[in-house]
């Protein structure tokens, strides 16, 4: 288990955190080393530093997939779509309205100034199983932090990219428009905790964790 910059080793599929933006927002480059087949997930920020990254890998970006449309999730969606050519961006549809005002809920709740996204989205669906090249996922729904929040159970890794549901010791804020405090908790029993607890969570933000270790000791669900 790792986090930062640096990858998942010894995984049938390349699992690496890349903390981008203003507050640190992990986007996540999953790619499968045989094929250079390669997924972005939530390319929030500096779209330069990712489009480097996927060339210095040399990684054939397939698709984007997002867990979340908040902006420091989605703000560099347009820049790689331009810089690589036409690519599927898969979001759930309950985050749309989200989506389309990414920017101004980053001025109006944070004061930042982002470029909104525009790039059109396919959308996706709890129990999806996506397929990019031979990257694959099974889709699960776990609202709460976000109407339309999804978190993605890689294939052949025992790992999920949670976005914002689970943290270190933590959980996604509830208090942003949409929020439901809850919704989210029982999201997280529902659809994470009924993971092996050796699975490991690559969050949105901070280090990554392991199901079992939120099961034992986050505060958010003691017993």
């Amino acid at each position: 288990m790792t986090d930062g910059d640096r990858p998942a080793e010894g995984a049938a599929l390349h699992v690496e955190a890349i903390p981008v933006g203003p507050i640190a927002t992990n986007a996540y480059l999953v790619g499968d080393p045989d094929t250079h087949d390669a997924v972005l997930v939530d390319p929030g920020a500096e779209p330069e530093r990712l489009l480097a990254r996927l060339r210095q890998g040399g990684w054939r970006l397939r698709e984007i997939w997002i867990t979340h449309a908040h902006f420091d999730h989605v703000t560099a969606v347009d820049a790689i779509v331009a810089a690589v050519g036409d690519l599927p961006v898969r979001l759930h549809a309950a985050d749309r309205e989200l989506y389309a005002a990414s920017a101004a809920l980053a001025l109006r709740f944070g004061g930042l100034v982002v470029d909104q996204p525009r790039t059109p989205t396919l959308d996706l669906a709890h129990g999806d199983v996506l397929e990019a090249g031979t990257v694959r996922a099974t889709v699960r729904y776990v609202p709460g932090h976000a109407p339309g929040h999804v978190v993605f159970v890689l294939d052949g890794v025992g790992a999920v990219l949670a976005g914002d549901t689970l943290f270190q010791g933590g959980i996604g804020r509830t208090d942003l428009p949409f929020g439901d405090h809850a919704l989210l908790l029982a999201g997280i029993r529902r659809e994470l905790f009924s993971l092996p607890p050796d699975t490991i969570v690559w969050p949105g933000h901070g280090p990554a964790t392991t199901v079992g270790a939120e099961l034992a000791a986050n505060p958010f669900f003691a017993r």
